[in-house]
């Protein structure tokens, strides 16, 4: 009866053997999803991308899971093109997840790809059609042949034209703005603006007409009320120490106490203004006088701009024309470097199409937008 026992055991232990080395030969094999992918998620009819939320999320593509019926690991790749055919793709990214986020500022990459822009004055769509799909594929092989790929989901994108930045802005108002043609005095409803060079700049600049013996005045943060006031860290109204307060100020001055044509600074971080008159004129060899000297403008109150009427011979710019320059000095020279109307300090010379008279208009009240008009009589 031992022996039995002892030989049964020995054939369990045998078949118990048998079947855990059978069970370490299984091989799994990955098969193909007979249901592949899709996107599960609802799009936007449009996809506004704008510079100002370029960080933001401008879609997030969610998929169903791949099964390939063995335990592996899967993975999803995102891809883009500005094809439909996917001729050539970006790989907006690889995921295990079912989803992945993609910005507008990849969007607005690949709109740019696509040949569109917001700028109006090109001939390039601000509108058009990007495409993705998404690939699911077993391990981490993307040329797997099992792998699945998606329908083409196409997008509408735009790219709205920018709008102009608007400047910081600092507001002068003082004793000298009913008489300079501006407004009420001491009111900063009328304040006239000067301007930061960009956003978060406290570069402020701007040109400013004060028609009064004694100038005095203030610069305010904003147009509405006076909290927060800037004036002059000297002891009594009127002074002039280029030095910007806030508590216990007085009225700031102009340098030597008299009206004129300005150009006003200030910068409220290193609490600093100046002013500098001007007086304008027109040179260069467009001109009766050539480049020796200038002919001087006259100041328009009423429509705050200087004119000159002046014979002008053609000239082509940049080599040659005309330049507007303050205090017959090139100190202060404005040009126009795009030929576009507007004017930057120290651009290069403005073109005249051909002989004739002309009326030269040089508009300065726009801080750091300047322009100027040549119309022919």
């Amino acid at each position: 009866m031992k022996k039995i026992s002892i030989f049964l055991l020995t054939i369990i232990a045998v078949i118990g053997f048998s079947s855990c080395t059978h069970d370490d030969d299984v091989v799994f094999i990955a098969q193909p999803d007979v249901e592949g992918i899709m996107f599960m998620n609802n799009f936007s009819e449009n996809y506004v991308l704008t510079a100002a939320t370029s960080n933001n999320l401008a879609e997030r593509f969610i998929w169903n899971e791949v099964d390939f019926g063995t335990p592996t690991t899967v993975t999803y790749e995102l891809q883009a093109s500005t094809s439909s055919d996917f001729s050539s793709f970006d790989v907006i990214g690889a995921t295990g997840k079912t989803n992945l986020g993609v910005s507008v500022s990849q969007m607005m990459n690949l709109a740019a790809d696509a040949g569109l822009d917001n700028d109006p004055s090109t001939d390039a769509p601000s509108s058009g059609t990007l495409y993705f799909r998404v690939v699911g594929y077993p391990g981490t092989d993307a040329n797997s042949e099992l792998a699945v790929t998606s329908e083409i989901q196409s997008l509408k994108v735009t790219l709205p034209e920018a709008a102009e930045e608007e400047l910081p802005k600092l507001y002068v108002t003082g004793n000298f703005v009913s008489a300079s043609g501006y407004g009420n005095d001491w009111t900063p409803e009328d304040g006239i603006p000067i301007a930061a060079s960009a956003a978060g700049k406290t570069d402020y600049e701007g040109f400013i007409y004060m028609n009064v013996d004694a100038p005095e005045y203030k610069f305010l943060p904003t147009n509405t009320g006076w909290d927060g006031d800037y004036g002059d860290a000297g002891a009594e109204n009127g002074s002039y120490t280029e030095t910007l307060l806030q508590e216990g100020e007085v009225n700031a001055g102009t340098p030597d106490g008299t009206g004129g044509y300005f150009l006003v600074k200030a910068d409220t971080e290193a609490l600093t203004y100046s002013l500098t008159e001007t007086n304008w004129g027109v040179i260069g060899n467009a001109t009766p006088t050539g480049w020796d000297s200038d002919t001087n403008m006259v100041y328009d109150a009423d429509n705050h701009v200087w004119t000159l009427t002046l014979d002008l011979t053609a000239q082509s710019a940049p080599d040659n024309g005309i330049k507007f320059r303050a205090n017959d000095a090139w100190d202060l020279n404005l040009g126009d470097t795009d030929a576009d109307g507007t004017l930057e300090f120290g651009g290069d010379n403005i073109g005249v199409p051909e002989d004739g008279n002309y009326t030269i208009t040089l508009d300065l009240s726009n801080p750091r937008m300047y322009t100027y008009t040549l119309t022919k009589n």
